[in-house]
């Protein structure tokens, strides 16, 4: 019989890995999902009715625009990780490890520069001027709405009693939580925090890569190809 110190120990379960977080833009989904299904309905019934080149014409066309509908509107993404960010755009992936990461930049566009001086934009991650000047007038909103209040308090403390006007003003709930964001620029501060947690970590050493969406571009080349040949033949 096996003494109790002889077994050897459970086995422990393995800590789940922590998944990437993943950054889309909503609007070009849905916009994207919008002009598939026009392009798809005005293209079948061009093959279907149509006589002559046209249906053939109709899926060169097809051929051609469905693949780069894809690429700028359902394919861009952006995928957060521990040790590195991948950047889905239209026509390419690159892989960034934190380490080679030097800034994460927003202008009229948001970038990823490395630390070798090359420069990436973010397609899932779009500015929106409108965005931020819609942020911009609630912080306004909130900032006045804050400085009426404290007007309140203070006249009521004089009113009062200072005492009891102080004990009012300090157990009052503050109006905001912080300045009002864009949800882009929230996001890209949430992955300049990330860059900054994980820039040392030995994980995230690594080179960049980049890698072209032969399977976006080879079918759109192909369409175009085709819509040329018909077009030139006639």
């Amino acid at each position: 019989m096996t003494s109790p110190e002889s077994q050897s120990p459970a086995p422990q379960p393995s800590e789940p890995e922590s998944k990437d977080r993943v950054y889309r833009s909503a609007p070009a989904i849905a916009g994207g999902v919008l002009l598939l299904a026009l392009t798809g309905w005005l293209g079948i019934d061009a093959v279907i009715s149509g006589e002559g080149r046209t249906p053939w014409l109709a899926l060169a066309v097809l051929l051609l625009l469905v693949p780069l509908i894809v690429a700028f509107t359902l394919r861009p993404a952006v995928y957060a990780g521990d040790d590195r960010l991948r950047i889905r755009n239209p026509f390419r992936v690159v892989v960034v490890p934190w380490a080679q990461v030097a800034a994460l930049r927003s202008a009229y566009s948001n970038e990823v520069l490395t630390e070798s001086g090359a420069k990436y934009q973010l397609w899932a991650v779009p500015v929106s001027l409108r965005a931020r000047k819609k942020a911009a007038r609630r912080e306004s909103r909130a900032t006045a709405q804050a400085r009426r209040v404290m007007g309140r308090d203070e006249g009521r403390g004089s009113a009062l009693g200072m005492t009891a006007g102080l004990g009012q003003g300090l157990s009052r709930e503050p109006i905001s939580d912080g300045p009002v964001r864009a949800e882009t620029d929230r996001i890209m501060d949430e992955l300049r925090a990330l860059r900054e947690a994980r820039h040392e970590a030995a994980s995230a050493r690594g080179a960049v890569s980049v890698r072209w969406a032969y399977e976006v571009l080879a079918p759109a080349v192909a369409g175009a190809v085709l819509v040329l040949i018909l077009v030139v033949v006639g």
